[in-house]
């Protein structure tokens, strides 16, 4: 019967201890990089397997980390905003390379976030995707607080929230898109979106809005925003009511892709033209957005980074080092439809 190889027996081809092996396989700095690397290749030679159970139980860590994602309304059956997908994918890559595991799911199991995850130790600490309405979601968040959970959310700071937050530099991605449209010859803007406390993503993206207008000397008319969530039916429905309204407008920002995709094909059926009538830029820059018909020029979100910065945030958080919270930059990215 072949003996399964433990950490003793890598300590004593490598010359090293028990608790510089350990420290190796978890990458850790405290090891040199020739030490480290003679260790693990001792390791897979040995065909050794870390038991994440007995290093549990010394760490008192489950070396996972949750990601609740909040059910969305979609055109199929995920009930994922299509933006997250993509965060999904570098948050889950961020954590498999600092050793942990990812525990994703929606944020509907309880009321008790943290007897569910933290306190039951199925997960170090929660990073949370998307909220619905604010303002309801709010007091979620100061629960999740008052148990002293370990957690971060991706989304705007809130100067009144206690709590690690990352998100885009909303406020600057609609200065850009508005500073775009102008820049095309636009001077009757409408935005589509909910531009409230409910939804503070798209509330800083249509202040940038605004303030780009101010800058430009160009006044904002009231009616030529209408409020929508983000999905394509809703977007529709928002330039449906835009175009009743019979105020004239010769663009479009909307605070998402999927409000903006929706709002092109309530212009097209009008029998409007997507530029030449009506520009439009949409945010976030998902997948479908080149394939638009014609492709949609957008502010892109950088989902590859803000993966890596909520997986190191709420790493640094658990371990008890300085954390505080970060914006990150915007860019255009600029298609057919603003011409």
């Amino acid at each position: 019967m072949t003996t399964k190889a433990t950490s003793i027996d890598i300590a004593y081809r490598a010359g090293v201890s028990q608790s510089t092996v350990s420290r190796a396989l978890r990458n850790s700095p405290l090891v040199n990089e020739e030490t480290r690397l003679k260790v693990q290749a001792i390791a897979k030679e040995l065909n050794y397997k870390v038991d994440k159970n007995a290093s549990n139980l010394r760490t008192q860590s489950s070396l996972t980390l949750a990601l609740l994602l909040c059910e969305d309304p979609t055109n199929d059956d995920s009930l994922i905003n299509p933006f997250f997908l993509s965060m999904l994918g570098s948050i889950t890559r961020a954590t498999a390379q600092q050793g942990y595991d990812l525990l994703v799911s929606f944020q509907q199991l309880s009321s008790d976030w943290h007897a569910d995850y933290e306190d039951s130790n199925k997960a170090d600490g929660i990073i949370l995707l998307g909220y619905g309405d604010y303002m309801d979601y709010e007091e979620k968040l100061d629960k999740l607080r008052e148990q002293n959970t370990h957690f971060v959310i991706w989304g705007p700071a809130q100067n009144k929230q206690a709590v690690l937050s990352i998100g885009c530099d909303n406020h600057q991605g609609g200065v850009i898109a508005t500073q775009h449209l102008i820049a095309k010859g636009r001077r009757q803007l409408a935005f589509i979106g909910d531009a409230s406390s409910h939804s503070p993503e798209f509330q800083a993206r249509y202040l940038g809005h605004k303030q780009a207008l101010k800058r430009a000397g160009i006044s904002s008319h009231k009616q030529l925003q209408v409020d929508a969530i983000s999905t394509e039916s809703s977007g529709y429905d928002g330039a449906m009511k835009l175009l009743e309204q019979k105020l004239p407008f010769d663009a479009v920002f909307a605070a998402s892709d999927l409000i903006a995709i929706g709002a092109m094909r309530a212009l097209k059926q009008q029998g409007l033209r997507v530029p030449e009538d009506v520009a439009v830029v949409g945010f976030d820059d998902i997948p479908v957005a080149s394939f638009a018909n014609p492709g949609l020029t957008t502010i892109k979100q950088n989902t590859k980074l803000a993966g890596e910065i909520l997986v190191d945030s709420l790493l640094k958080l658990i371990k008890g080092k300085e954390v505080s919270n970060q914006l990150i930059p915007t860019s255009l990215i600029e298609r057919q439809s603003c011409g």
